[in-house]
């Protein structure tokens, strides 16, 4: 193995005494076989979903950070309650990153894999907070000419997840959609997806100030949860849509029940007679976040036809195949720049994201903080 199939990697790795290390490491880079590639990771999202991973249910306000600005180690406390949740992980060294973009630098010796060189695609697949990533030529969504890493790093995660809820609704027999903690990138991506397809919407934000981000994209119905009359305005838009599903990033607390009985009570505007066991419309609601890591609580007011469960984006490709799912990446790819754009606050280099001040800002998810690691920032070529 060459010298400069070295590549930097970010580790995260939960100790048995309790304590978090998140650290560079240097790894080599897989020589691909004949199906695979070699990717120069040049972009890859902070999603909710790396954070479970990257921290390991650490307390972040306890990191420390020692190292050098070059190889920085950050260490954090995880208490016994936590760290039974990862028993599973405990003194293993994991690479983190779930998507990413960049360029194809190696092939292996099939047609399929030398069409690639030089190719800038979109992968997914683990271990993306890496300079390089060995993956199978299968795998590379190849983006449109004139689009950068930077452009096409979120190809996956939020846009085959507004894609699946969209196909979750048709295949379940819904016609409309509510979506919770609406103002993130996936919730931008689901307004313009649901725009472009005709499909009612009803967008719930935490903040005021994020209504008018989303009414600027052409949402119709954007409600804040915090609002004194949420709960009438949330009914008024039920009706108004005959939304009857529900995705919800938020998990704990009391919104996913406020969600299902204002569902009922808007399924109960046509109801021709009372009934003791509530409206026959099905209710469904699922949860796919948790920035709420507290008890979902659930007041049974919202009758007898009713669904609370999890969705999970790797669960719902598996069930509707490879062809299917190929077709939703390729409309992806072709609508990179519009329906699925993605917006970045700051782009930092694998060292960068190992700064606390850094940590504490993309840690915290909050709406319009998204962060891009560039694995080769700063570190030639």
């Amino acid at each position: 193995m060459s010298q400069d199939a070295i590549g930097l990697q970010l580790r995260s790795t939960v100790k048995r005494e309790g304590i978090l290390e998140l650290s560079l490491a240097r790894i080599p880079t897989p020589e691909p076989n004949s199906d695979e590639v070699v990717v120069r990771i040049d972009a890859s999202p902070v999603n909710p979903s790396d954070l479970g991973l990257l921290f390991g249910s650490a307390d972040m306000s306890t990191a420390k950070l020692s190292g050098t600005p070059q190889q920085p180690v950050v260490t954090a406390s995880i208490s016994p309650a936590a760290l039974r949740n990862v028993a599973g992980r405990i003194d293993q060294s994991l690479p983190v990153g779930n998507e990413g973009a960049g360029v194809v630098v190696r092939a292996g010796s099939s047609d399929e894999a030398r069409a690639l060189v030089g190719k800038t695609v979109a992968i997914v697949g683990g271990a993306m907070y890496a300079q390089f990533r060995t993956i199978k030529a299968s795998q590379c969504l190849v983006l449109p000419p004139g689009t950068t890493p930077a452009e096409g790093a979120s190809c996956f995660v939020n846009p085959l997840t507004v894609l699946g809820m969209v196909e979750t609704m048709r295949a379940e027999g819904h016609s409309a959609l509510v979506h919770t903690a609406a103002a993130s990138n996936l919730g931008q991506m689901l307004v313009k997806l649901c725009i472009a397809d005709g499909i009612p919407l009803v967008s719930i934000v935490r903040r005021p100030e994020h209504v008018e981000l989303l009414k600027a994209l052409g949402a119709g119905h954007v409600l804040t949860s915090s609002a004194p009359a949420f709960m009438d305005e949330l009914t008024e838009a039920l009706a108004a849509t005959g939304a009857t599903l529900a995705f919800d990033a938020i998990g704990g607390g009391k919104l996913a029940s406020q969600i299902l009985s204002c569902m009922e009570a808007a399924a109960n505007r046509a109801a021709r007679e009372y009934s003791r066991y509530g409206s026959a419309k099905k209710k469904q609601l699922y949860i796919y976040g948790g920035l709420d890591r507290g008890p979902t609580e659930l007041t049974r007011n919202f009758g007898m036809a009713w669904g609370v469960g999890g969705w999970l984006l790797t669960a719902f490709l598996q069930k509707i195949g490879p062809g299917a799912a190929q077709k939703l990446r390729e409309r992806v790819a072709a609508e990179i720049k519009t329906t699925f754009a993605s917006h970045y606050d700051k782009e930092v280099s694998l060292a960068e994201a190992l700064r606390l001040e850094e940590i504490a800002v993309y840690g915290k998810q909050a709406t319009g903080r998204k962060y891009l690691i560039n694995p080769n920032q700063g570190l030639g070529r």
